[in-house]
C-alpha cells in the first residue's frame, strides 16, 4: 500500500491526480479506466475541500492506494464535517442544461465511474471514503 497526505487545497488537485496516475498506470487498467479513477478521485477531493472542510487549507486529505488481485482500492481520509451520501438527492440529469443545478453531481459521478463507493465515519479516524475499480469493468 502506498500512502500520501495532501493539504486540502484546490491547487493540490493536480498533484493528487499525478499521484493517482502514478499508482494505477502499471496496474493493468485501460486509458479509459485510468481516466475514470482519476476523475472520481478528483471529484472526491474537491468535495472534501468544499463540503467537509468548508474551504481551503483547513485540513488534510490522506490517500491510501492499494493494488488488489482484481484492481485498485483508493481510500481517502479527512477530518472534516461528516457526510451522509444518502441525504444527497439524485441529480436531475434529464432536464435541459439551462434549468439544472450546477452542483450536486460529485457522488453521482463517483458511483458511475467506480465499481464500489463506500462512505464510513469514525469519531477517531474521521471520514473514510473507499473507491474501488476492477480491471476490465
Amino acid at each position: 500500500m502506498t500512502t500520501k497526505t495532501f493539504r486540502g487545497n484546490f491547487k493540490n488537485l493536480a498533484p493528487i491526480s499525478d499521484f493517482i496516475i502514478s499508482q494505477v498506470e502499471n496496474a493493468g487498467f485501460t486509458a479509459n479506466e485510468i481516466y475514470a479513477i482519476q476523475t472520481a478521485v478528483d471529484e472526491a477531493c474537491a468535495n472534501i475541500i468544499d463540503h467537509a472542510y468548508g474551504g481551503e487549507d483547513i485540513g488534510d486529505i490522506k490517500i491510501d492506494v492499494k493494488k488488489t488481485k482484481t484492481g485498485i482500492q483508493i481510500t481517502l481520509i479527512d477530518s472534516g464535517k461528516p457526510f451522509n451520501p444518502n441525504e444527497v438527492p439524485e441529480p436531475d440529469i434529464r432536464s435541459p442544461l439551462e434549468i439544472r443545478k450546477e452542483r450536486g453531481l460529485g457522488v453521482f459521478f463517483m458511483r458511475k465511474l467506480m465499481d464500489n463507493v463506500r462512505f464510513e465515519f469514525s469519531k477517531n479516524e474521521g471520514n473514510i471514503l473507499t473507491l474501488e475499480k476492477y480491471r476490465g469493468s
